[in-house]
């Protein structure tokens, strides 16, 4: 592992009240009154934009295109946009000439208010063809003045990006202020658990990876050990496991070892999968706070990567009341001060569902309700098949709602394993389903995941009707592959 940066975050603790099947607007809490005016994080941030507070009375190094006129007015930025632009990038303004670092995170803040209500797209961008970008982001302005901050891992390395603001795509014509724009990133040779590590965790112990080892002479071992078992994918936790302080910390320290980046998911809620297939969980809530935090307690200043308790927001409908309603949210929202204050190099992700289950809206307040802000972000599509771009799009429209209507955007990561073909509807082990691109950063996210096991059941369902869920299928896992 090598050496981070320390980083202190201050606490928050979401108020909630729930109505029906999901959570009511949260109250937004208010910074402590002994916040530190500059934390060391904050003082240790280099700065990659040049003029971002346009004190010196020019826009230089900013530039725009024809369908914008921009110039400084009362100390900011005044973008003037031309009417009848059909694109957003057709009356875009920016700023190239920027470095940046694969793995690196960095963060995209500003205040912005226009003169109508308008929806505008940030970008951090290549500034050539074809403009690979590593951050779009959507976010609505309107006349009162707001900060957006936007924290994103690059997916390249360049020594030619740039951050656009892309005005466009409106009949009217309309006028747009921006001020205090910077792009930040921590100083040294980044930050986070992905600088800190050199690529994926392969698990050895993977189910696949035992399956192969225990049947070498089986004919399509080979072929599952080449396309699955020899791939970074994540560990699950549960009640399965005798020893979870034990269990979880032989994995992060043998992944720790090998200077690479651990992804584990925490999947022990009471009530787990609605006693489905997956059914179980911790005997009590108690139960389960002592077993998070002896979780977040074993991982320690290791990197990692933590999904936490998939499907348990989603599933929030089917719990019977409004009570047991709140009991889940208050445990995820422990699960996500435990994770933050006693593994602070791990980067961890409630689970968000997936792009056709719940509302991007509603999913907004839950997640909120559940402690996202005091996490890295959310995660989407695990266990499931939708496509990649699909899913950014749902997760690009729950940070809308989540900026919308609490001032903040999270990243978010898709899992990938098994949506190689898309989804026809079926969550079950259904037949036709492909392997996804394996595990990276960016690519549509912040990272792409192999979060669910390829090969391993989802239940006694469609084409594997007598295994059970979470156990390793060579014949699932053949089909994954060839896409049958």
């Amino acid at each position: 592992m090598r050496i981070p940066r320390s980083v202190r975050r201050l606490s928050f603790v979401p108020l909630f009240a729930l109505a029906a099947c999901g959570p009511a607007e949260p109250v937004t809490p208010e910074a402590p009154a002994d916040a530190p005016a500059l934390t060391a994080r904050e003082a240790a941030l280099t700065e990659l934009l040049t003029n971002g507070t346009f004190s010196s009375g020019t826009v230089a190094p900013w530039w725009n295109n024809a369908s914008t006129q921009s110039y400084v007015e009362g100390g900011a930025w005044r973008v003037d946009v031309a009417a009848n632009t059909a694109n957003p990038w057709d009356a875009i303004v920016g700023q190239s000439g920027l470095t940046l670092t694969a793995g690196k995170t960095y963060t995209l803040a500003f205040t912005a208010t226009a003169t109508a209500a308008i929806t505008a797209r940030a970008t951090v961008q290549q500034e050539v063809s074809p403009y690979t970008a590593t951050l779009t982001q959507s976010f609505t302005l309107d006349g009162t003045s707001r900060r957006f901050s936007f924290p994103f891992t690059s997916s390249f390395t360049s020594a030619q990006g740039q951050v656009t603001f892309q005005l466009g795509g409106r009949t009217n014509a309309v006028t747009v202020r921006l001020d205090d724009i910077s792009l930040t990133t921590e100083g040294g040779t980044g930050s986070g658990p992905v600088a800190m590590t050199s690529g994926f965790y392969v698990d050895p112990n993977s189910n696949p990876a035992v399956w192969v080892r225990n049947n070498s002479g089986d004919g399509r071992a080979s072929r599952i050990q080449a396309s699955i078992a020899s791939k970074p994918m994540a560990r699950w936790f549960g009640n399965w496991n005798s020893n979870i302080s034990q269990d979880v910390s032989s994995f992060v320290a043998a992944a720790d070892a090998a200077d690479k980046l651990p992804v584990l998911v925490a999947y022990n809620i009471p009530g787990r999968d609605c006693g489905s297939h997956s059914g179980g969980g911790a005997g009590s809530a108690d139960a389960y706070r002592a077993w998070i935090s002896a979780f977040a307690t074993a991982i320690g200043n290791r990197p990692a990567v933590v999904i936490v308790e998939p499907d348990a927001v989603a599933q929030l409908d089917c719990l019977p009341n409004d009570t047991e309603r709140a009991t889940r949210l208050s445990l995820i929202r422990y699960a996500s001060e435990q994770l933050r204050d006693r593994a602070p190099n791990t980067w961890t992700y409630l689970d968000g569902g997936n792009a056709s289950w719940i509302t991007a809206d509603t999913m907004a307040q839950r997640l909120e309700s559940a402690g996202v802000r005091n996490v890295r972000g959310f995660s989407l599509n695990v266990s499931n098949f939708y496509p990649t771009a699909q899913t950014s799009t749902y997760g690009n429209a729950v940070n809308a709602a989540l900026n919308s209507r609490y001032g903040y955007t999270r990243q978010y990561v898709i899992d990938t394993s098994r949506n190689g073909n898309g989804s026809n509807g079926e969550w079950c082990n259904p037949a036709g389903r492909k392997l996804g691109v394996t595990s990276q950063t960016g690519g549509g996210a912040e990272m792409l995941l192999w979060v669910k096991t390829p090969g391993d059941s989802d239940g006694q369902c469609g084409i594997a009707p007598g295994t059970p869920a979470g156990q390793f299928s060579p014949d699932l896992a053949n089909r994954l592959i060839d896409g049958t």
